[in-house]
């Protein structure tokens, strides 16, 4: 039970800002980006680049982070190791989490073909756009390997509290793909190719950055390797159960996306691309409020790992003032800069007027989705995450798919009220479960 006690003190806001700050920055990178290769490709003459790039893009989303639980995972396991000050399991979490992350990339590598193909035909796009999205993913599967890996190692960033680490590696690693971007499309030529080729070369450079401040981490970190644990199939037991959870909600959150930018590609080109715009928003949103919810993942396993309470509570309500504070200010952002930024980003006069008239739907974004980013923090870090799984289950099952069946004749409108409940439900379901841990006194039970 929350008490006056545990209202946080300057250290405990000192804390949580030590650790959120990088991982927003850091976070705010990647859809940056995004709106980089958007703004790269959307003043090209033809749309249907911006609409390959979109469609290309997604299917990566759900291809890759449907396997994010190598991040999240990762994370919240080291964090209460850390608490325990247990090297050798900070050392063991880092090496199976690569080695699960390399094998999922290398088969991903070889089944890159079918996957592709029966991802380009589930979402259907007009031809011309087909056309340059097969020629995109082609190229952007040869960095999968490379990217489960990176996902295994923020996770290990960030569940030791060094997000600074984080911070430099997506900063730079984001910094040369955008150069990339511009040298391959303006300076060579290319077009979706282009991007997709100019990301691929940043991912590798950033599993190769990522492992060079692994090295000088570890040569500090007390504890040795226990190597066996890295050849028995059954010492990943933990990680994969934690895992498995993860891999379900992961992939029900990236599915409703695929069906979103799939409906939108079934609304024609302007409408695909004119979505794929707000898509960065959103990402930009979400990756925002992250900040804290990584400090929670962080803060909370460690005091897990402690045994102590009054630390884990004043973690929480640290991170629900400032979630909430974040929310407000983002909103005020889209709703000021919204209209000029998507100006900005494409000069197709179609495309504008679509984007523009659904903006109002990222202006309400951050307020209704950031308690479901700040659960999910709490859930990782305490790895209570068939919470995570049950109540995605819900939100998509009971939710999203209702509201969707009952406002298609609303066309494009219809499909963002849906998408908006789908993250209203996330918050609303993540707070029950709370509820009930809360009320049985349980965050520091044996996980079940």
């Amino acid at each position: 039970m929350i008490r006056p006690e545990h209202w946080p003190d300057r250290a405990t806001h000192s804390r949580v800002w030590a650790l959120a700050w990088p991982m927003m920055l850091s976070n705010i990178t990647v859809p940056v980006l995004g709106l980089v290769d958007t703004a790269v490709i959307g003043h090209l003459p033809e749309p249907h680049h911006l609409g390959a790039v979109a469609v290309g893009s997604m299917i990566f989303s759900i291809l890759y982070w449907a396997f994010g639980f190598l991040r999240m995972g990762t994370t919240g396991m080291v964090a209460q190791a850390c608490g325990r000050n247990d090297g050798a399991a900070i050392r063991t979490l880092l090496g199976q989490s690569l080695v699960l992350g390399f094998v999922i990339g290398l088969v991903i590598l070889l089944l890159r073909t079918p996957l592709t193909e029966l991802a380009l035909q589930w979402m259907d796009p007009e031809p011309d756009v087909l056309a340059s999205a097969t020629e995109y993913t082609a190229i952007r599967a040869l960095g999968a390997p490379a990217v489960l890996c990176n996902f295994a190692l923020l996770g290990w960033f960030v569940g030791n509290q060094n997000t600074r680490i984080a911070l430099i590696l997506l900063t730079s690693t984001n910094l040369l793909n955008m150069l990339l971007d511009l040298l391959f499309v303006f300076g060579l030529g290319m077009a979706a190719d282009g991007v997709a080729l100019a990301t691929v070369c940043a991912e590798y450079f950033s599993l190769l950055l990522g492992l060079w401040f692994c090295r000088r981490m570890l040569a500090r970190l007390p504890g040795e390797w226990i190597w066996q644990r890295l050849r028995r199939l059954s010492d990943y037991r933990e990680l994969i159960s934690v895992n498995r959870y993860l891999f379900v909600r992961t992939l029900l959150l990236l599915m409703t996306l695929a069906f979103f930018t799939a409906q939108g590609a079934q609304q024609g080109t302007t409408i695909l691309s004119a979505n794929a715009v707000l898509l960065n928003f959103m990402l930009l949103i979400s990756n925002a409020l992250d900040g804290f919810a990584h400090a929670t993942e962080a803060l909370t396993g460690r005091a897990l790992g402690q045994r102590q309470r009054r630390p884990f509570y004043q973690v929480l309500v640290c991170t629900t003032l400032w979630s909430a504070v974040s929310a407000v200010l983002l909103t005020l952002v889209f709703w000021v800069g919204g209209q000029p930024i998507i100006h900005l980003l494409t000069d197709i006069p179609d495309v504008r007027e679509a984007a523009v008239r659904y903006l109002p739907w990222i202006i309400l974004l951050p307020l209704v989705s950031t308690w479901g980013f700040l659960l999910d923090g709490i859930f990782i870090g305490t790895t209570r995450v068939k919470a995570m799984q049950d109540t995605m289950l819900v939100s998509v099952l009971l939710v999203f798919a209702p509201v969707w069946w009952l406002t298609q004749s609303m066309g494009n409108q219809g499909l963002w009220l849906s998408f908006l409940c789908l993250f209203a439900a996330r918050g609303i379901t993540g707070a029950w479960v709370f509820w009930r841990l809360e009320r049985r006194d349980a965050w520091f039970e044996p996980r079940t």
